[in-house]
């Protein structure tokens, strides 16, 4: 979670320097297998060499960093294991989500080699040395007490924030930047959005689906896919169902410029059927660009009564409820109107400033 780190850092700087001295941590990724030919050879080489900087290289230098602080806070909960070169009693760690450790719930989730087995090991055990655990959202605090994998006293609950790019206002320079990349909007053209990786848990199958019920309706529908491009077996499933001309992948996005996206968009969907926290969804908000979502605890804490929310994986329940809102978008500007304000109302309670803020009083806490 490189923009936590990020905007952390640079939130502390702006409010906090009086009484902190931040430094930010981030060696520099070491290639030492991952320049063969060849584009299987090489993501498995560029693999292996993560798990080097990982495990090798970033726990070396914090090894030489560890006299030099009062607090270490590892915003990746992934880095958990940086913890075992630390004094626990100094360390807080930022636990996203439990994509990491779901290999080693009793639940048998999902099921993953020995070494990687070992390695969660390892990281769920740094994690549980940390004097603090802070959460996105409750959903991940209660999940976690829930798999037994942190004790309940030591969790802190500090919701993200939103990018300051995230704005409803134009931005022209980001605009034009949209613009090259997905050509002049279209008043005929309706564009939805979705924004995330392709990971199972993002149920890009759903969002596939959706879109193709929904052309019934919207012939000229079309998705903008940005976070990441479709896997083969996505990519079989748009083109059975005949949806892989609609769809329109990004790539890389800085902030301002994915924020132009949001704007542009007619609407957002999220049919995750798990989430940390949903950042998409604020960011979304933020821009005044309503959010369907799917209906799980997480996304309904962090878009309250603001986004429209479906059953996971209910195909028809997702496109009868698509279908209402852009027929709402352009039958009742009113009622749309004050969709847009509602989103913007929800975002606004959701700051980088604010994260900051208590961050900088559980550094105090921990080091008293």
């Amino acid at each position: 979670m490189d923009l936590v780190g990020e905007m952390l850092c640079a939130e502390l700087k702006a409010r906090h320097s009086a009484a902190l001295e931040v430094t930010r941590i981030q060696p520099a990724f070491v290639r030492r297998l991952s320049r063969a030919a060849g584009e299987r050879a090489a993501r498995i080489r560029f693999n292996a060499d993560r798990v080097l900087n990982r495990f090798f290289d970033y726990p070396s230098a914090l090894r030489r960093l560890r006299g030099n602080f009062d607090i270490f806070h590892i915003v990746d909960h992934s880095y958990a294991h940086l913890a075992h070169e630390l004094d626990g009693s100094r360390v807080i760690v930022t636990c996203h989500d439990l994509d990491a450790f779901r290999c080693l719930l009793a639940s048998g989730a999902e099921r993953r080699s020995l070494p990687l087995r070992m390695m969660a090991r390892r990281t769920l055990a740094g994690m549980r040395k940390a004097a603090r655990v802070c959460c996105d959202s409750i959903a991940t605090r209660d999940a976690l007490v829930a798999n037994g994998l942190v004790s309940p006293g030591r969790l802190v609950i500090i919701p993200n924030g939103v990018h300051p790019a995230c704005s409803p206002h134009p931005d022209s320079t980001a605009d034009a930047a949209a613009t090259r990349l997905l050509g002049q909007p279209d008043s005929a053209v309706v564009e939805i959005l979705h924004v995330g990786s392709t990971i199972p848990r993002k149920r890009i199958d759903v969002l596939l689906r959706v879109l193709a019920a929904a052309r019934a309706q919207f012939p000229n529908l079309r998705l903008i896919k940005a976070g990441g491009a479709l896997s083969a077996e996505q990519q079989r499933l748009a083109s059975a169902l005949g949806v892989d001309d609609s769809i329109v992948t990004m790539p890389f996005l800085e902030p301002a410029v994915l924020a132009a996206l949001y704007r542009r968009a007619a609407l957002l969907l999220m049919p995750s059927e798990a989430e940390g926290f949903g950042l998409p969804l604020i960011e979304a908000m933020a821009c005044a660009t309503p959010v369907l979502a799917s209906d799980i605890s997480v996304l309904r804490e962090v878009g309250a009564g603001a986004a429209v929310y479906c059953a996971v994986a209910d195909v028809p329940a997702w496109s009868t409820a698509l279908a209402a809102i852009l027929g709402e978008r352009a039958a009742n500007p009113e009622r749309w109107a004050e969709r847009r304000a509602e989103a913007i109302r929800q975002a606004s309670r959701f700051s980088w400033a604010a994260y900051a803020d208590r961050s900088a009083a559980l550094y105090r806490e921990t080091a008293d």
